[in-house]
């Protein structure tokens, strides 16, 4: 069987000194506002997953309301919807992130994100778009 998930996050700027986008820290003279480490990427990567699966979504799984995720690493969310995955015996064929922001600007950073998924995700990064 052959399942396709799409995620989708928004958070607000706040003050702060990085930007934590797939789990790398970007230098910033801002943060993303959000209960856990606000991570938009990895919280879209995990609805994608999460919503494949037919699973909800990131919010019924992980409660903004819980404190127990309270600047929680959004690693740890990516990684309870991969063992669900892999639970269900599915695989990732591939991985297509759109991440828009005006500033800052990452392109500087692609191969960062792509190696953090790719590690994360324990799959290729050659799979991996962002």
């Amino acid at each position: 069987m052959f399942r396709i998930g799409t995620g989708f996050d928004v958070h607000a700027f706040t003050n702060g000194e990085k930007l934590i986008l797939c789990g790398v820290e970007i230098p910033f003279d801002k943060s993303l506002e959000g209960h856990s480490d606000a991570d938009v990427a990895l919280h879209a990567l995990t609805d994608a997953i999460l919503g494949a699966l037919s699973l909800g979504d990131i919010g019924r799984w992980f409660p903004d309301n819980d404190p127990l995720w309270k600047n929680a690493n959004s690693k740890l969310f990516l990684e309870k919807a991969l063992e669900e995955m892999g639970k269900r015996k599915f695989l990732i064929g591939n991985i297509d992130m759109t991440i828009i922001c005006q500033k800052p600007r990452i392109s500087e950073f692609h191969e960062l994100l792509v190696k953090s998924v790719s590690n994360t995700c324990k799959i290729k990064e050659n799979i991996i778009n962002i």
